[in-house]
């Protein structure tokens, strides 16, 4: 019977420094992963570093392509292969069609599409050749559902999908696999207290409680999702129980959404 063994194999994970990518670096860590930890906040993700067991910090700027390209390869020379490839890193800037500019719409844009096309780009000539591996792209609802006053960040994610399907096909005769795992909200995570329900309750014109409320009622496990709940569901992908998965975009919603 196949089980989860992730000992020894070695993660890239982008997005580290805080939130989400943290907690998913720190469970493929747990895991027995060697962790190749990157962000653009290189004090963050090294302060992260220093409380997991076997991970070293990267700075990266997913949206320079050549910056991918340079660390891609220090991680080859340091760790000599990579097995798991997390595509984390991402920003959210919501706003209706009349407040949101051009600017913000094209920065959204750059970080969570263009930015996941450079990350696999640079990291495709490591791993193809190994004739294994799994790639993994955090996506969100928002990539099956349009997302009310939060256009630029939707358009991102379902671009996403599109292109983990269509990498799916062009790696499949190398038998490297590529997932895309779309969340629920993160209601109780630092991005969402921080910022998110002060955002929407200001274009909703709305209290932060009332935008909870709202979120949850639209969930029918009547929860939040957790970080858990998400790295649950890469471990599995990354995993050789997933095998015959790939071109993949699975919800992680609590029934939020269903297709």
């Amino acid at each position: 019977m196949t089980t989860i063994n992730l000992t020894g194999k070695i993660a890239v994970v982008t997005g580290v420094s805080q939130g989400l990518g943290e907690a998913l670096a720190k469970r493929l860590d747990q895991e027995g992963c060697r962790i190749a930890a990157c962000d653009i906040n290189l004090e963050g993700v090294t302060k992260v570093c220093q409380n997991m067991n076997n991970a070293v910090p990267y700075g990266l700027d997913i949206t320079n392509y050549e910056q991918c390209v340079q660390v891609a390869q220090t991680i080859k020379d340091r760790f000599g292969r990579v097995d798991i490839l997390v595509c984390n890193a991402g920003i959210l800037k919501s706003g209706d069609i009349s407040s949101l500019s051009t600017q913000a719409f094209r920065q959204v844009i750059d970080v969570n599409l263009v930015g996941y096309f450079n990350t696999v780009k640079a990291f495709a000539p490591i791993i193809l050749p190994q004739k294994q591996g799994s790639i993994i792209q955090i996506n969100s609802k928002s990539g099956k559902v349009g997302s009310y006053k939060n256009g630029a960040y939707a358009a991102s994610k379902f671009g996403g999908i599109g292109l983990t399907q269509s990498l799916a096909l062009e790696f499949a005769e190398h038998h490297v696999r590529v997932n895309s795992i779309c969340p629920g909200n993160l209601l109780n995570s630092p991005l969402w207290v921080n910022s998110l329900f002060k955002q929407y309750a200001q274009n909703q014109n709305t209290t932060e409680e009332a935008i909870r409320e709202k979120y949850i009622n639209q969930v029918p496990l009547r929860r939040s999702c957790e970080y858990e709940d998400i790295a649950n569901m890469m471990v599995f992908l990354a995993s050789d129980l997933s095998d015959y998965m790939t071109g993949q975009a699975i919800n992680v919603t609590g029934g939020q959404v269903m297709h």
